[in-house]
């Protein structure tokens, strides 16, 4: 069984473990591509009510209501290969405990462990059916 998790959270209230797979997330990122930035944001904030969190480098939109439902579009060819969703793991060393896990079960890292400067810190798996995911964590 994978235990990389331990110790950087827990699934219950207390600190008492519950489903050993079970890993904090803090949310999950969609991605979508974006040909003309402008009028994504017009369509996302316009029809669905989204407000804006990040413009640069990517369009980062939010619910208002839920800060953690969130849509992120980037312009097309900005990231190869492009992560189809994203994992936020909540803190830095779960990323790296992630990275290590990834790479002891023989995963293909495609982008590696890097500290952003627009302040995460992350890398890209792909899934064993080739998705490519972002795993990440703001850093402090």
């Amino acid at each position: 069984m994978c235990r990389w998790w331990q110790g950087f959270h827990s699934s219950k209230p207390g600190g008492e473990h519950g489903d050993d797979n079970a890993v904090m997330i803090r949310r999950i990122l969609s991605y979508a591509d974006g040909d003309d930035l402008a009028a994504s944001r017009d369509f996302y904030v316009g029809v669905f009510g989204l407000e804006i969190a990040m413009e640069d480098p990517v369009l980062c939109l939010r619910s208002p209501d839920n800060p953690t439902a969130q849509v992120i579009i980037s312009p097309r060819g900005m990231e190869t290969p492009a992560p189809r969703f994203g994992i936020d793991v909540g803190d830095p060393a779960a990323v790296d405990a992630a990275h290590a896990e990834s790479v002891r079960r023989g995963l293909r890292v495609v982008y590696p462990l890097t500290d952003e400067p627009w302040g995460v810190r992350r890398f890209f798996v792909e899934d064993p059916s080739g998705t490519v995911v972002n795993v990440l964590a703001h850093l402090p």
